[in-house]
C-alpha cells in the first residue's frame, strides 16, 4: 500500500434536474455505489437564477439513509412530517437521519445565489429502521481552522485535535471544507482503508504528490488507500470539500429516494407509502 493518497477515480457531474425541475449537477450516484461506500450519491448547485431553483423539492419520502446538506451560500426552507421547520443559510449544514421514514420538502428561496452541495449517505442494516432525526449545524458552530497557511472549515469529525460542529451517530464521516492559498499545499493523515473523495467548488490543484495532472471545478476525486492526502495549488486559490468514512460493504436495494438491503425491504417501504403505515409512530 502506498503512503500516500493517489487519485483512483476522476467523476465530472452531469447536469440534470431534479425534484420539481430544480437544475443541478449529479456527481456521483447508483453506478459508483460500490466504489464510494458509504457515500451513496452526491448532487451540487450552483444557481443564480431563480427560475432554475425556485420549484424546489416537494413533499417526498425518505428511509434508511442519512441526507446531508451543505450551503455555501443561499436559503433553502425545509419542513417534514414530523413537525419539524427551518431554513439553512449561507455556511449551515442539516444532517437528517431519515431512519425508518420520513416525508420531508427543501424549498430554495430567492433571490440571490444557491451554492452547496446534498450527500446521501447510506445506513448500515442494523441502523436502518432508527427513529428519525435532525443535526441542525449553524455556521457559527463550524470551528473554523487555520494550519499549514490554509482554512479548514471542521463541518463534522476530527482535525489536529479539534472536534467539528457534528458528529454522525451511525456512520461516522470526517468533512471538511477547505481553502488552499495560491502556490500552497495542505496535507492531511487519514485512516488508510477509509473511501475518501473530494468535490472542487472553485480553483484548481495537483491533488497527489505525482503532481501528475490538474484538476478544476464540478469534478470529484476519489482515492486509493493510503495514509497521507495532499493538494498542491498553483496560482489561483482553491477551495474543495473532503469526506472520508469507513466500508459498510452491505447489499444495496435503492429505489428512489429509499435505499434498503434487501428488495423485500424495499418492496415493503413502497406499500406502507401506499398504505400510509410508512411514518412510525
Amino acid at each position: 500500500m502506498k503512503t500516500y493518497r493517489s487519485v483512483k477515480q476522476v467523476v465530472v457531474g452531469k447536469e440534470t434536474r431534479d425534484g420539481a425541475g430544480v437544475k443541478l449537477v449529479r456527481v456521483f450516484s447508483r453506478r459508483h455505489t460500490l466504489d464510494f461506500d458509504p457515500f451513496l450519491m452526491m448532487d451540487a448547485f450552483d444557481n443564480d437564477r431563480p427560475e432554475d431553483y425556485i420549484k424546489g423539492f416537494p413533499w417526498h419520502p425518505h428511509r434508511g439513509i442519512e441526507t446531508i446538506t451543505y450551503l455555501l451560500e443561499g436559503n433553502v426552507e425545509h419542513g417534514d412530517s414530523l413537525g419539524n421547520k427551518g431554513n439553512i443559510f449561507d455556511g449551515d449544514c442539516q444532517w437528517m437521519t431519515a431512519g425508518s421514514g420520513i416525508i420531508h420538502q427543501e424549498m430554495p428561496q430567492p433571490p440571490g445565489r444557491m451554492l452547496g452541495v446534498q450527500i446521501w449517505l447510506n445506513l448500515a442494516a442494523k441502523d436502518k429502521m432508527v427513529a428519525p432525526a435532525y443535526g441542525d449545524i449553524l455556521a457559527k458552530n463550524i470551528p473554523c481552522i487555520q494550519d499549514q497557511g490554509c482554512e479548514i472549515r471542521l463541518v463534522a469529525g476530527e482535525y489536529r485535535g479539534t472536534t467539528g460542529a457534528f458528529t454522525g451517530r451511525y456512520v461516522q464521516p470526517n468533512f471538511m471544507d477547505v481553502i488552499v492559498p495560491p502556490q500552497g499545499t495542505w496535507a492531511l493523515e487519514t485512516v488508510p482503508d477509509h473511501t475518501l473523495y473530494t468535490y472542487i467548488f472553485s480553483g484548481s490543484g495537483y491533488f497527489d504528490p505525482d503532481m501528475q495532472a490538474i484538476h478544476g471545478p464540478k469534478t470529484a476525486l476519489l482515492y486509493n488507500q493510503g495514509g497521507r492526502f495532499q493538494v498542491t495549488t498553483a496560482d489561483a486559490p482553491l477551495r474543495f470539500i473532503l469526506l472520508s468514512a469507513p466500508r459498510l460493504d452491505e447489499p444495496i436495494a435503492w429505489g428512489g429516494p429509499i435505499v434498503m438491503n434487501t428488495q423485500d425491504e424495499l418492496d415493503q417501504a413502497f406499500r406502507e407509502l401506499e398504505e400510509g403505515t410508512f411514518i412510525r409512530k
